[in-house]
């Protein structure tokens, strides 16, 4: 249930700012379970929503040393089950800078 929910404010299409917001707490978040959300989502966003959503990213990994690895989720997404959310996690990789630490 909260998934749907989350995913809704990741694709809401009148507020782009909750899409930025929702997705800069889940990568401060920074689970497995919080980064497949956001590629999950980025597999169905369009091009606006997705320039929002890398602006979340950026936002929460902005000077923050004690953040979780994204990266390293990304990496372990690559590998996922569903063919959308390995794509979406290397576009996400991409927006880390590509390397987990």
């Amino acid at each position: 249930m909260a998934a749907k929910v989350l995913l809704a404010l990741l694709l809401d299409v009148e507020d782009t700012a909750v899409t930025r917001q929702t997705v800069e707490a889940l990568a401060r978040v920074g689970t497995l379970a919080a980064v497949r959300l956001i590629a999950l989502a980025l597999a169905e966003a369009d091009d606006s929503h997705a320039d929002w959503m890398q602006t979340g990213v950026d936002d929460a990994l902005a000077g923050a040393d004690s953040l979780p690895d994204v990266a390293a989720v990304c990496v372990q997404l690559a590998g996922d089950g569903e063919a959308a959310v390995r794509r979406a996690a290397v576009e996400v990789l991409a927006w880390t800078g590509g390397a987990a630490r």
